[in-house]
């Protein structure tokens, strides 16, 4: 699809609003251009929000609050499966869209927006089994029990790698908990935001609760700071870097606020030298290229046994070379740009320190020249595991390998950074991957078994360990983070025993 085309069906022009408080206002924030990164040019531009918009945005969203919560579960989930529907009728030009905006691939772009419609299934499915527990009472003809409500307004700060399908992570099953959203997207990536907002106005519009969904571009410094320091918001999710979410989850324990984090993530996988290399290479090659190594779930570190460590690179290197590099709405491309100049800058720096500290450049390490945008060549390292640099993520398509011993060695590099978010090993010992998944094994909040670190399912819960914030988004019991639990406990008999048998008067 042309630029042209992706405007007319998601209803965007030259100039958009980036301000919605149940209905689109005027930003007064000052204008914002999206940058194609394929081709460094604008877009289009985005009206900002400032302070006082933001505070429109919020009063929107806890008036909604106050009806929303007093919907039915089922009937919420209604609105999502219909928002769900309205994501199909537009997947190809959303994500057409987000490959424009952001760079990655048309395929990967699809592929997020399924994501979204994906969740919005399983949202509407959870909305009939928010459940809590009945528990036995200590005292006779009394009830224990717990139960759920909504916390109210929810913070949703998003990254640039994925512009729309995390927003949905964090907005639909806290639309089926009773809570309302205030999306902060990232300044890299406006316009899809844009988009996915239009999507649900076309769906609330006319119900009431057109400020369910509630959206404000705006810098993090204005925006950003006043909304994680603002005590109307019970819950901050963020995801982003390590040192944004300290950031966040500083300011939100401070007012004795909730935060849900999804940061850095340093991923390793593992190669025993048992391994199938075939399957293995492909699960490497894409989670160390696919979005030009822009996902958290990146693979970052490859730890191999030492005696098939060179049939690896080889192998790796070899399937490398194969990967189309361009534009990402070319069907045959498999590697868009980066982001910015920054991140190519960024990039550079890493392969040069990584030189500076002994490590071997095997394939790569440098920009793509002849191209307008911000391209730059995969890259292989072989690298020390005692190397500083293997401690840091950088966010692009740099791949360090690191030669071990045996699994118990693997494991020690696989836990020794600070990120705990994915992780994998590849293995045909059953001996081996048990212990990997054992309590001694790997510590990421991910850990997978002949598949690489990057493209979790949605039905399972997502986030990581140590410095990736600890935080849960999507499938199995993430629900839970958007709601608040109430024990509670009913007396139907005639008298007023106290517990632990505590006699008083």
């Amino acid at each position: 699809m042309t630029r042209d085309e992706i405007f007319s069906a998601l209803g965007l022009s030259d100039a958009n609003s980036g301000v919605y408080a149940g209905g689109w206002i005027d930003g007064n924030g000052g204008d914002l251009a999206s940058i194609n990164p394929t081709t460094a040019t604008e877009i289009a531009t985005v009206a900002k929000g400032n302070t006082d918009d933001y505070d429109l945005v919020v009063a929107s969203s806890e008036d909604v609050f106050k009806e929303w919560r007093m919907v039915p579960a089922p009937q919420r989930g209604e609105y999502v499966r219909q928002i769900g529907n309205a994501l199909r009728d537009n997947k190809e030009a959303l994500g057409a869209l987000v490959a424009l905006e952001m760079g990655k691939i048309a395929a990967e772009g699809e592929g997020e927006v399924q994501e979204m419609i994906d969740i919005a299934d399983f949202a509407v499915g959870l909305s009939r089994q928010l459940y809590g527990l009945t528990i036995a009472s200590e005292r006779p003809r009394h009830r224990m029990m717990e139960q759920w409500h909504p916390l109210g307004p929810i913070g949703v700060i998003t990254a640039f790698n994925f512009p729309v399908a995390v927003w949905s992570w964090n907005a639909f099953i806290a639309a089926v908990c009773g809570d309302t959203t205030i999306w902060k997207p990232s300044s890299q990536v406006p316009l899809s935001a844009i988009a996915v907002q239009h999507i649900c106005h076309q769906v609330m519009a006319g119900t009431g609760f057109e400020g369910a969904f509630n959206l404000i571009v705006g810098s993090g410094r204005e925006v950003g700071d006043t909304m994680i320091n603002d005590r109307r918001i019970p819950l901050i999710s963020a995801t982003g870097s390590c040192n944004m979410g300290e950031k966040v989850g500083t300011a939100t324990a401070k007012r004795l606020a909730r935060s849900l984090l999804e940061l850095g993530g340093n991923n390793a996988i593992t190669v025993l030298e048992d391994a199938d290399l075939d399957l293995t290479t492909r699960g490497i090659a894409f989670g160390a290229v696919g979005t030009a190594g822009q996902r958290c779930t990146s693979t970052r570190r490859v730890i191999v046994q030492s005696s098939i460590s060179g049939d690896l690179t080889k192998r790796l290197a070899d399937a490398y070379a194969q990967v189309t590099i361009g534009d990402p709405l070319d069907p045959s491309t498999l590697m868009g740009p980066l982001i910015n100049q920054q991140a190519v800058d960024t990039m550079m720096a890493a392969v040069g320190i990584a030189k500076d500290q002994g490590g071997e450049v095997l394939y790569g390490g440098g920009v793509v020249e002849g191209k307008d945008g911000f391209f730059v060549q995969p890259t292989i390292i072989k690298i020390s595991k005692d190397a500083p640099i293997v401690q840091e993520e950088t966010f692009a398509p740099i791949l360090y390998v690191i030669d071990v011993e045996d699994v118990f060695e693997a494991i020690e590099v696989n836990n020794g950074v600070v990120q705990g978010l994915s992780s994998a090993i590849f293995t045909n010992s059953m001996k081996a991957a048990e212990l990997f998944l054992s309590h001694i094994g790997s510590d990421c909040g991910i850990a997978n078994v002949n598949i690489g670190t990057s493209g979790a399912e949605i039905g399972g819960a997502f986030g990581g360990e140590k410095d990736t914030g600890g935080g849960r988004e999507a499938g199995s019991d993430s629900w839970k983070a958007y709601m608040r639990r109430q024990t509670v406990t009913i007396n139907w008999g005639d008298e007023l025993p106290l517990a632990q048998g505590i006699e008083f008067g």
